[in-house]
């Protein structure tokens, strides 16, 4: 019998136990009948203010995903989402498809998405290729996304990192910080803007940001959502997320 109220379909979440805006974002996203269920994995020291805490975080996320995994598992999911993004850019297209393969390997070969495949997907199917993107990363994992999206076949612009100094202060960037970001990044060879980083809240500020920038903005939540419903078969269209999830 199906579940009543994941009646479609039940999706396993993978997030840090500091974010707080995934859960939030994938249930605004949510079409009828698609239910998502989250395994959070522990972080003990939240801070990300420089090279070597932010390299320590991704550690931490890194131990602590097998349970997570286990744990989200119980829910019984038919399909497996990332909603963590750094880790996903490490190593390039290479590192991310290895990354995948770990994550389904310990679901039992359950298709995966990441944040880094998702948008990857995203700017393919709306048909750019100069982009300029803007994260809550320190420099080493903003080099991790310039390295993947040239290997992807994109022509970076730029990557701009917001510097946050913890996991949880990601959550604490307002539109308003972001709309200063925006204005900067957004250069006349610029054909999209892309967002990574899944505890900052995007979604529908992207919507908005097109319609004064006139050019595709990409958040990297619903680009994850959108690529999970599309590589399991499903074609709804959600209105109000930007031009990926309502025209594409």
């Amino acid at each position: 019998m199906p579940d009543v109220t994941g009646y479609r379909a039940k999706i396993g979440v993978i997030v840090p136990s500091t974010n707080t805006v995934v859960e939030h974002d994938v249930n605004a996203l949510a079409p009828h009948g698609i239910t998502f269920h989250c395994g959070r994995m522990y972080v003990e020291n939240q801070a990300m203010g420089d090279h070597d805490s932010f390299v320590n975080l991704q550690t931490q996320l890194r131990a602590s995903m097998s349970i997570a995994l286990r744990d989200v598992m119980t829910a019984k999911p038919d399909l497996m989402m990332m909603g963590m993004s750094a880790p996903t850019f490490s190593g390039g297209v290479e590192g991310n498809t290895l990354f995948q393969k770990e994550v389904s390997d310990q679901v039992g070969g359950m298709p995966v998405t990441t944040g880094a495949s998702a948008c990857r997907a995203a700017l393919e199917a709306i048909g750019v290729k100069k982009i300029s993107v803007f994260s809550p990363y320190q420099p080493v994992a903003d080099e991790w996304v310039d390295r993947y999206f040239t290997e992807a076949g994109f022509d970076v612009v730029s990557v701009t990192g917001l510097r946050c100094p913890t996991a949880t202060s990601i959550a604490e960037v307002t539109p308003r910080d972001l709309v200063k970001v925006l204005e900067e990044i957004d250069t006349p060879e610029t054909e999209a803007i892309v967002q990574v980083g899944t505890n900052l809240s995007f979604i529908r500020m992207a919507d908005e940001a097109e319609s004064w920038l006139g050019k595709p903005v990409v958040a990297i939540n619903t680009a994850t959502v959108w690529h999970t419903l599309r590589q399991a078969g499903f074609d709804d269209t959600v209105g109000g997320f930007g031009t990926l999830f309502r025209n594409f």
